[in-house]
This record gives structure tokens, sequence and C-alpha cells, in this order.
């Protein structure tokens, strides 16, 4: 249950493609990468700040409110913490990769 040769051979062989690339194509995906990769940053530091920033109230509110007691068990505390991680995870890293794009892009007048 592997890839056929002729599709891994074909995999393995895609950066050498029958056009020549320009110079300028590396430069747009190296800055498409630096973008990608600022954008994980600013998302994972986000994240870690909303964990914090979500779990705290809600652990306080689970030993405090009656209400929070009685209906939020473990798996439900989970999910309102990394609901709001992730939610802050892509957001930001959405809104970071488009501003760094909206920088790197070049526009030419007419």
């Amino acid at each position: 249950m592997g890839i056929p040769s002729e599709l891994r051979d074909l995999f393995a062989n895609r950066k050498t493609s029958p056009l020549i690339q320009s110079p300028m194509d590396d430069e747009k995906i190296l800055r498409s990468r630096q973008c990608t990769q600022e954008g994980v940053r600013a998302g994972a530091k986000a994240a870690a700040v909303a964990c914090v920033a979500s779990s705290v109230p809600t652990l306080i509110a689970v030993r405090t409110i009656p209400w929070a007691k009685a209906n939020l068990n473990y798996t439900a505390q989970a999910l309102i913490i990394s609901a709001a991680s992730i939610a802050a995870y892509f957001i930001t890293a959405d809104k970071t990769i488009l501003e760094c794009a909206r920088r790197n892009t070049h526009y030419k007048p007419a």
C-alpha cells in the first residue's frame, strides 16, 4: 500500500520543472514562507494568552458559582478554554499573514 513508483518519482522531481523559474518567484516563495512563519508565531502567542485569560475565570466560576458547579464538568471546562485558544490562534494568524502579504505586495501604477 505504498505510492506507485511513477507517482513517487513525479513528486520527488517536482522542483525540476520544464520551465525556468525566475529569481522573482523564489523571492515570492521566500516572502510567503516568512509571512506564514510570522503568522504561526503570532498565533501561538495569542493562543497562550487566551488560554490563561479564559482558564482563570472558568476555573474560578466552577468553584464559586453554584450553576457552574452543577453543570460544567471537566470536559465542558476544557472545551471552553480550548475554544478560546483555538479562536485566538486562527484569528491572529490570519490577520498577521494578511497584513504581511499586504506589506509585501508591490503596487505598480498603471
